[in-house]
């Protein structure tokens, strides 16, 4: 049985673009709407990070907006489109925690270039998101919408969960290993992590420079296009491709590491894209994965350490126990590791594209996540069907792709060339409407 939920709407990001650009929309209407549904859903979801005059700050900058753009023609394509930040990046006049009981004030930095970017589009700051501490796996309140019992997913839960339950139609996060298109698999909508560092990642808290990316949260793939042409580098607006991508299937150790129910419901999509007439193609690939997650977890776990050593100096005891057990882990691994690693980044990442390039394959298709969300809010899940991308910073697109038996969500995760983001893009959007449908 399908299970709904109240706690789950509607917030296509381009449509109300759309409307509040060309006035259809009144602002004020909308933002007052907006409000209506937190009262209701933010006690049970709790995707956002407490903020006492929320409402008066979002009210005076949507009047500042309005007062610079009255005319419906002049406005910019975000025109008053709330959003919400992972707390993690700086965003002025919002105090950074990042999950943490560090204080505020020794996380201070300048805004985040991507919502400088978002801002200059139009739009508005709903507020900070929550995050696991530090982006890692201590998690936060946030349940998931869908079932309360359940994990939104971390570590950029508040932002899946807050565009899930319909408090926002964008959301900002980033992914580590698999903080993007895991949430948004467990939480029924798309998750986007672009190529590496094709959206600017200053004045973000770093969790490890060589792995971080910015991604977005969206409900629909028009709107995460939309989004992307916002924030990423050289955006190619024109891009439309003319013909149905193949898909490739990365057969082997690597998809074994999804669950047998995981494994299932993947079998099932990649069939019925088959049934669609998409051309879809089994190639054996990643046969050391279980090197590449291990090299992965040491650049990362190394990166994390460097990036803590002052702030763990003097705050030691208010970390908790698995952030500050990876930072002594990270604090072992020799400077050549980190440094072979970066290497590897990139040699296996040009050895993939060549495998795509061989085999004529325009997009991997992969489990987003080993299965759907898992009970309870201990854990954030597994992001061992994300890692091998991050670490190669190729563009990933998870779309929601049916429930299982409990009701739950499960999404496809698909991955495209090097800088390729927007023919993925294009390509994911009819593959979104077919899983709709």
């Amino acid at each position: 049985m399908t299970m709904t939920t109240p706690l789950i709407a509607d917030t296509p990001l381009a449509e109300t673009a759309a409307a509040l650009r060309s006035g259809r929309l009144d602002l004020f209407e909308y933002l007052d709407a907006l409000f209506a549904r937190m009262d209701v859903v933010e006690p049970k979801v709790r995707a956002f990070v407490e903020e006492p005059d929320r409402k008066a700050r979002v009210l005076a900058d949507a009047r500042a907006l309005l007062d610079a753009y009255p005319e419906p023609g002049q406005r910019p394509p975000l025109f008053g489109v709330p959003i919400g930040v992972k707390d993690i990046f700086h965003a002025a006049g919002l105090p950074t925690r990042a999950g943490s009981n560090l204080p505020p004030e020794a996380l201070t930095g300048e805004e985040a270039a991507v919502l400088r970017m978002f801002k200059a589009a139009g739009a508005l700051v709903m507020g900070k998101t929550v995050t696991t501490e530090f982006a890692y796996f201590e998690p936060g309140p946030t349940r998931n919408p869908h079932n309360l019992a359940h994990t939104p997913g971390g570590s950029s839960s508040g932002s899946a969960a807050a565009v899930a339950a319909g408090e926002v139609p964008l959301a900002i996060g980033t992914q580590t290993i698999g903080s993007v298109i895991r949430p948004a698999a467990f939480c029924g909508i798309v998750g986007y992590k672009p190529s590496y560092n094709r959206i600017d990642p200053d004045g973000l808290i770093f969790f490890s420079p060589s792995a971080d990316h910015v991604g977005l949260f969206t409900q629909d793939v028009a709107g995460m296009r939309l989004a992307a042409a916002q924030v990423c580098a050289a955006w190619d607006t024109f891009a439309e491709p003319v013909r149905k991508p193949v898909f490739g299937i990365p057969v082997g150790p690597y998809l074994e590491q999804a669950s047998e129910e995981g494994l299932a419901a993947f079998k099932t999509q990649a069939d019925r894209l088959r049934e669609a007439g998409y051309d879809v193609r089994e190639v054996p690939m990643f046969q050391n994965i279980a090197e590449i997650n291990r090299i992965h977890r040491q650049l990362i776990a190394a990166e994390f350490a460097q990036q803590h050593a002052r702030w763990f100096e003097t705050y030691r005891d208010l970390y908790r126990p698995r952030t500050a057990a990876l930072i002594l882990e990270g604090r072992e691994v020799p400077d050549e590791v980190v440094e072979e690693a970066r290497d590897l980044q990139k040699l296996l990442r040009e050895e993939v594209v060549h495998i795509m390039d061989v085999h004529d394959i325009d997009l991997w298709i992969a489990p987003a996540a080993p299965g759907p969300a898992p009970e309870g809010l201990n854990s954030t899940g597994d992001p061992i069907m994300n890692l091998p991308w991050t670490f190669l910073g190729l563009p990933a697109v998870t779309v929601p792709a049916g429930t299982v038996a409990n009701g739950l969500p499960l999404g496809l995760q698909m991955v495209g060339a090097w800088m390729m983001d927007e023919e993925m893009l294009a390509w994911a959007e009819p593959v979104q409407a077919l899983f709709k449908s």
